[in-house]
């Protein structure tokens, strides 16, 4: 069983710079609480070795304001043993009170299955009561299972015309899905339920923040 989707909720935003070195986009997004579906917090590419003061007050506000905190964890497309996923998400929860997690570089064949379904069970016991999987690209329908999200396109706005969705998406509901968009123009809406298009490009795109709470500022 998966939550329902918040009516209005639509932006997944990962922003991933310092609370430190940018109140202000830091204030305006937590002003858009009522657009997000959730923030992903990555205060080191993960919790770190500390906790950082900064981003804790930052995730309390946020989830003041009714939103949900997505701790970040790296899987390595598999690579990384799941131990050290399993510490990032009780970091998360310990240092910061993230009450969901963001499993980047998530692998897509089937035969990695079982390894996400063990690193879903444990998000969820570290209280994770959203789990989004960022496969960046379609996955195996298989995963599907596993997580209340996932993000199946993972790149710039010039390419994102060429994404197509396979046949077995349309057995779920269209809310399951999430496109992360970069490199997009002012007005750039992505076709997904949930979405973030930011005007940031590579290396670090996800330092910028959404075209939709940048207008609201």
């Amino acid at each position: 069983m998966h939550p329902a989707h918040p009516s209005g909720r639509d932006l997944l935003v990962p922003f991933y710079d310092h609370p430190a070195d940018r109140p202000d986009a830091w204030e305006a997004l937590i002003a858009a609480a009522p657009r997000l579906y959730g923030v992903v917090l990555n205060p080191a590419s993960g919790a770190g070795e500390a906790p950082h003061p900064a981003f804790a007050e930052a995730a309390a506000r946020l989830r003041e304001a009714g939103v949900a905190v997505l701790g970040y964890a790296d899987t390595d497309y598999g690579r990384r043993p799941h131990a050290d996923v399993v510490r990032d998400l009780l970091r998360h929860r310990d240092w910061y009170g993230a009450d969901g997690a963001f499993l980047d570089q998530a692998a897509t064949a089937p035969s990695l299955l079982a390894h996400y379904r063990r690193l879903s069970v444990a998000a969820r016991a570290a209280g994770a009561a959203t789990l989004v999987l960022n496969h960046g690209a379609h996955p195996d329908p298989g995963y599907a299972e596993l997580a209340d999200l996932l993000v199946t396109y993972e790149g710039t706005w010039a390419t994102y015309g060429e994404v197509r969705a396979p046949a077995w998406t349309l057995r779920h509901p269209p809310e399951r899905f999430c496109h992360l968009v970069y490199a997009a123009p002012p007005g750039a809406r992505p076709t997904t339920s949930v979405h973030c298009a930011v005007p940031g490009e590579a290396p670090h795109p996800w330092g910028t923040l959404p075209h939709l709470v940048e207008a609201a500022r």
